[in-house]
């Protein structure tokens, strides 16, 4: 398990602003992500990053292409307590395979026992089961490092599309860089990816679920039907909140 950074940042100054995001997109335009990761990482371009992932249908491509430039970086992942079984042996089978740098979040025991106690806030309160699960957990963690990698891709929902390679953070006041590698990615060039390189899918993936996240929130997608469609399904809800909307939706 990875040790957090052990001294907060003293100033208040952004850490990235606008321009750096525009800078960074020009920087690496036509590049490969292969050679985007590696020109972040190794130019330390981003300073402190870590890897936000859920351990779904497509996240080993992302995690395969961070291990194989710098495998120490931190990968983050949120033991909601709702994740089916087969995700959590996935994600073990990834970290041994790939040698990931494992940082498991978990949401706060005092919390969880005052708003959620029965545990079934999912069924009423979706938002607010999200809230207390994702995003004030990997809130606070994130407020340590500069930057954070995400698995988004354009084609996985329309609230995707035209999101760029590099990007400020909006749900985070001091100018957190958020990086998307594989958001110029279509469907089959992860299907490539998982071929040439033999990764494991996820056992789920065969089953009808193409988007993965907390089993009660979670359904199978019918063929040709957007494969985000089966998250919070019967709600008008389409993102668990760690990407906020005015980003335009993490991970």
């Amino acid at each position: 398990m990875n040790e957090t950074r052990k001294i907060d940042r003293l100033d208040a100054a952004p850490r990235f602003t606008e321009h750096d995001a525009v800078r960074l997109n020009r920087m690496f335009r036509g590049a490969s992500t292969r050679e985007m990761l590696a020109g972040v990482i190794e130019g330390d371009l981003a300073g402190d990053l870590a890897v936000v992932s859920s351990f779904g249908a497509e996240s080993a491509v992302l995690l395969h292409l961070v291990a194989d430039v710098d495998p120490p970086v931190p990968v983050l992942f949120l033991d909601t307590g709702k994740h089916f079984a087969e995700t959590l042996a996935y994600r073990d089978a990834l970290v041994e395979r790939l040698g990931l740098n494992l940082v498991v979040l978990k949401p706060d025991e005092a919390e969880l026992a005052a708003k959620d106690e029965s545990g079934l806030r999912w069924s009423y309160d979706p938002d607010g089961c999200c809230e207390i699960r994702k995003v004030k957990p990997l809130a606070q963690a994130l407020a340590r490092y500069d930057a954070s990698l995400t698995g988004r891709k354009a084609f996985q929902s329309s609230t995707r599309a035209n999101l760029p390679r590099f990007e400020i953070d909006t749900s985070d006041t001091q100018g957190r860089l958020k990086i998307n590698p594989l958001i110029d990615w279509s469907a089959d060039d992860i299907d490539a990816y998982f071929e040439a390189n033999d990764l494991p899918r996820h056992p789920l993936v065969a089953r009808g679920f193409p988007s993965i996240g907390c089993e009660p929130c979670t359904h199978k997608v019918a063929p040709g039907e957007d494969p985000r469609s089966g998250r919070w399904k019967g709600w008008d809800k389409t993102e668990c909140g760690i990407h906020r909307p005015g980003e335009e939706p993490f991970l």
